[in-house]
């Protein structure tokens, strides 16, 4: 590492954790540096899927498969192909615990394309039928639910025309956040193809560049929502083939959308039959042994990051899913999961000591700076984000700096001062000073996605930000001729509220899929306990597309709004300046890459010719306006009207009409 480290260079709090710090990177290095040695680079290391799993041998024309398993007492290769026969496919092990077998294609029971198969392992008197752990693909039989792996080898290969796209062009990331399985209207799963043909061109619409995509990687349980994960190499066959998710993927990098995949490596599913827990029958393979590789709030397994093999193939995860699908980065889940050994539970993050000194897991660390590396390495310009709750320092500076690598971490505290406001605030009440201050609370240097709600916030037992405004009054005063002052409010409020997130609270901005226009009622994906019903885990687009509906409104201000953000590149400036913060009629106004944002709060003061002092002389014009008819709004601005800088005091000020709930955007006119 460098001398001076840029981490604690910006932060003299830090200046008595450098050796903490300095031994975080070595740490690093040396476990680079011994990959590096035994595999030539660390991208070779993450390649073991090409040599685990199954893997097809031009020259001996034939399937190799083989299974990391030290702890088996044998395996063997089943399924349609050999009539789920244990005795036909043994698989036999060499000295360092993997066992292999090869199917020839000029064999008796050769493996064919789509053919569906288990490995049968023993250990002791126990056999159990599981899946490989690094198969690529694997169904589900629609009655008994039972998970297979397949052979996925299609004659006709995927042609990719993205060639051209790259996500380094991104320096203003808008992320739109979906689920395909319930992007659809109809009560049922949605398919890669229907999001790629019917969603995906109204995203581009509304101008976002970034899609993050929610439950790619194979689950058992639908209801998870693609949070326990038992495959890591196989896109979830609910949606679609792996041909239908590179579709999905070619055509946004088309409409120039780069690809996120949230992505889970935080923790697994427990489910023994269709996951990777005891699969070779020692409770520590792939897991921390006993309590250590339990987390009692998932149910679900934890990874032991120390060992080199789980090491490898959770790299070797990240390297496929870019190198096979073109993904452009990865929002990891559960990042704070990872970093301490206490999983952050219970746990105020108050000193500093919580980050360097108190039960922090180096491996894990370890494993997200190599991952956030060889990211890098292998796609330049791929965006990779943090969802940590800790604040952890460094998160989003560079491993070289002492940081952890990754280019964005989410802005999680600000949806949930969002939701805690509304919940127990009245309007009056809120307080500008502390709105202010949580928008603008972020690691310098260090760059923040913000988001006004998040898709936790929409599931079953919560609501949307739309639901907490308006709640039942949405069910019958949602038509556009319909003047209801709750609508009303609640329409005035969502508007400020996400222009507030996106313009002041970070480097970048996210929605999820069907909030940008309001979506009401809650997200309830099929269980037991709502008669496996699909009537919440869909998105009504006909709401936003009836024009005689106000989502339309909402709809048209977000991509008015989204447009703003990346037209003045708004995102990639330096923090926003406050210019005038005024409690007594709620105005808070400031300057963001030479753009004024006026924001009035007042639930009834709406102040003629309010004055107040700028960091710029000029004559400034609307181009934004929440109040605007468009949007559902009463007009009260006039557009047309262009506002110049007086000198008072020697200092520029601007005089313009400020409406009660409601924000007006002002650039400087050409004229």
């Amino acid at each position: 590492m460098k001398k001076e480290i840029g981490l604690v260079a910006d932060d003299g709090w830090l200046k008595p954790y450098e050796a903490d710090i300095i031994q975080r990177y070595d740490f690093y290095r040396n476990r680079l540096e011994k990959i590096e040695k035994g595999h030539g680079s660390l991208e070779s290391f993450a390649s073991g899927d090409s040599y685990y799993g199954f893997n097809y041998d031009k020259k001996a024309k034939g399937w190799w498969y083989r299974e990391w398993a030290p702890a088996a007492d044998g395996l063997a290769l089943i399924g349609d192909f050999n009539d789920w026969d244990a005795e036909l496919h043994p698989l036999t092990q060499d000295e360092h615990g993997t066992w292999g077998v090869f199917v020839a294609d000029h064999s008796e029971h050769p493996l064919m394309h789509e053919s569906l198969l288990k490995v049968k392992v023993q250990n002791g008197f126990q056999d159990r039928d599981r899946l490989p752990a690094y198969i690529k693909r694997a169904v589900q039989d629609e009655k008994t639910y039972d998970f297979k792996g397949q052979i996925w080898a299609p004659k006709k290969k995927f042609k990719w025309s993205d060639k051209k796209f790259s996500p380094k062009a991104i320096t203003n990331p808008v992320i739109y956040e979906c689920h395909i399985g319930m992007a659809q209207e109809k009560e049922g799963v949605g398919t890669y193809v229907e999001f790629a043909d019917e969603v995906l061109p109204r995203v581009a619409k509304l101008g976002y560049n970034c899609l993050q995509m929610m439950a790619i990687q194979e689950h058992p349980y639908y209801g998870s929502f693609g949070y326990h994960v038992s495959n890591f190499f196989a896109p979830t066959s609910r949606f679609g083939t792996p041909e239908d998710l590179k579709y999905l993927i070619d055509k946004a990098h088309g409409l120039g959308i780069a690809v996120i995949m949230d992505a889970v490596y935080s923790h697994a599913v427990k489910n023994i039959a269709e996951g990777l827990n005891d699969f070779d029958g020692s409770d520590n393979q792939y897991f921390h042994k006993g309590g250590r590789g339990y987390h009692t709030g998932w149910d679900s397994k934890l990874f032991d990051y120390s060992r080199t093999e789980v090491l490898q193939f959770l790299l070797s995860s990240v390297r496929y899913w870019i190198e096979e699908f073109h993904f452009d980065g990865f929002r990891f889940d559960g990042v704070t999961s990872m970093l301490y050994h206490h999983h952050g539970e219970g746990v105020a993050f108050d000193h500093y000591d919580k980050y360097f000194k108190d039960m922090v897991d180096w491996d894990a660390i370890c494993f997200l700076q190599l991952a956030n590396t060889l990211t890098h390495e292998l796609k330049p310009g791929a965006i990779n984000i943090a969802e940590d709750m800790s604040g952890m320092p460094g998160m989003c500076r560079s491993v070289e700096d002492g940081g952890i690598g990754f280019d964005y971490r989410l802005g999680m505290g600000i949806p949930d001062y969002w939701i805690k406001t509304l919940k127990h605030k009245a309007d009056e009440e809120w307080d500008i000073y502390e709105m202010w201050d949580v928008l603008n609370n972020r690691r310098y240097k260090e760059k923040t996605i913000a988001y006004a709600e998040s898709h936790d916030q929409a599931l079953v037992g919560d609501k949307t930000l739309a639901f907490w405004l308006m709640d039942k009054e949405m069910y019958w005063h949602m038509s556009k001729g319909d003047a209801n002052p709750v609508i009303d409010r609640g329409m005035a409020l969502h508007k400020m509220l996400r222009l507030f997130t996106g313009a002041l609270g970070g480097e970048g901005y996210l929605t999820f899929i069907g909030n940008e226009f309001g979506h009401p009622e809650w997200i309830d994906f099929p269980r037991e306990g709502n008669g496996w019903s699909y009537k919440y885990a869909r998105r009504q687009w006909s709401l936003v597309d009836n024009e005689q509906l106000k989502y339309q409104q909402l709809n048209d201000f977000d991509g008015a709004m989204i447009h703003l953000l990346k037209r003045y590149q708004v995102l990639s400036a330096q923090p926003a300046q406050q210019l005038n913060m005024d409690g007594t009629n709620q105005v808070i106004v400031f300057e963001r890459n030479n753009l004024i944002f006026v924001f009035n709060f007042s639930t009834s003061s709406s102040v003629a010719d309010y004055q107040f002092f700028i960091n710029q002389t000029g004559t400034f014009q609307i181009v934004l306006d929440s109040d605007d008819t468009a949007f559902g709004g009463h007009a009260r601005c006039d557009a047309s009207v262009f506002h110049t800088t007086v000198e008072v005091e020697g200092r520029p000020q601007l005089s313009l009409y400020t409406p009660c709930r409601s924000v007006q955007v002002y650039a400087k006119s050409d004229q």
